[in-house]
């Protein structure tokens, strides 16, 4: 299996993150990917190749083009105003009751309105570990296109919880959902994504919420409990040609072990085989490991070479995306076991 990784995405790397009610360093950090690579290194039957580069159009197919253009200036407005010793972070936002929808002029303003959290910092260097984020996941797209059986995208920023025009969640630009499209626009007529990522893709939901030719089913921490609280509720289920061709599966924290979590893979796998999907993108989340420090799920590392074995037995072609996971050290071992598990399928 070919994993497709970049240097350019060790480019962004945030100082803190509001959490709980403190500050803390962030979570999201170039060590996430180093730790994946190194387990893949250390396997047999991976090679890492460098992504193509694509340039911003693709972000374009599933993002407003004034969103991806204040992501590309948001840096140099900061560093005008504010100087290049703090990143570039949000203070207020909109739209939130009350308020007007429109963008301010001043930077921090128009930060606040392009996002729904604070945990989205840009630095001086975030926008090039974007763009070669995207460049890994369509890099995967060509490789699937051209006949590979599945491809790993390590992608870094992850991008599930990023929306048409809002970041947040670690996300700026959704990877997956600009591969899905990539595969919708080269010919394969329905893609189904199947999001894993202990916290609800919420910005994939809302990108192909109206759409019959794109499934996104997810499972993931209930959010009236868990982030991101406002998406990801088991009566969202598309809408206009969409009604029915989204599937959210919300899981209890603090009491999904595999018992509870294998009969939610298993319909959402059924999900897929009936929608008729010609390939799957896999939103890659390895925060449901029961050591990761903010996630509530108790899965273990067998539990992962079972997930992908699972997959694998779907036989179709699958481009795995990575999104998030936080228990570094353990990060890189569950991952290569959900592809190895795969790989045993096929």
């Amino acid at each position: 299996m070919k994993v497709i990784y970049s240097e350019k995405q060790n480019l962004h790397r945030v100082k803190y993150e509001f959490l709980s009610g403190e500050a803390t360093p962030c979570f999201e950090k170039p060590e996430r990917a180093d730790m994946v690579l190194n387990a893949i290194n250390a396997n047999e039957g991976y090679e890492v190749v460098a992504p193509k580069e694509f340039g911003l159009e693709p972000m374009r197919w599933v993002h407003t083009a004034d969103y991806v253009e204040f992501l590309q200036n948001a840096w140099n407005e900061w560093e005008d105003t504010y100087g290049p010793d703090r990143d570039a972070s949000p203070y207020c936002f909109v739209p939130a009751r009350h308020l007007r929808n429109r963008v301010p002029k001043d930077i921090e303003g128009k930060l606040g309105y392009y996002s729904f959290d604070m945990t989205a910092a840009i630095t001086k260097t975030s926008f090039e570990a974007i763009a070669s984020a995207v460049d890994c996941a369509l890099t995967g797209v060509d490789m699937l296109i051209d006949g590979d059986k599945a491809a790993f995208a390590l992608c870094r920023p992850p991008g599930h919880h990023a929306a048409p025009d809002l970041m947040g969640g670690y996300c700026y630009i959704n990877n997956a959902a600009i591969a899905a499209e990539g595969l919708r626009r080269k010919g394969h007529n329905k893609v189904a994504i199947l999001d894993i990522d202990y916290h609800h893709g919420n910005g994939t939901q809302t990108i192909f919420y109206g759409r019959n030719d794109v499934l996104f089913t997810s499972i993931h921490g209930d959010p009236d409990y868990d982030y991101p609280h406002y998406l990801g509720f088991a009566d969202e289920t598309g809408e206009g040609k969409g009604e029915g061709f989204n599937l959210n599966i919300p899981l209890p924290q603090g009491k999904t072990d595999w018992s509870l979590y294998r009969p939610a893979l298993e319909t959402a796998i059924e999900k897929i085989r009936s929608f008729g999907a010609d390939s799957l993108v896999i939103s890659l989340g390895m925060d449901t490991y029961e050591n990761d420090p903010i996630s509530h799920f108790k899965l273990k590392l067998e539990d992962y070479l079972q997930i992908g074995t699972m997959l694998g037995e779907l036989g179709l072609p699958t481009l795995f995306v990575f999104e998030g996971g936080y228990a570094v050290d353990d990060l890189g071992h569950n991952t290569v076991a959900v592809l190895n598990g795969f790989r045993s399928a096929n």
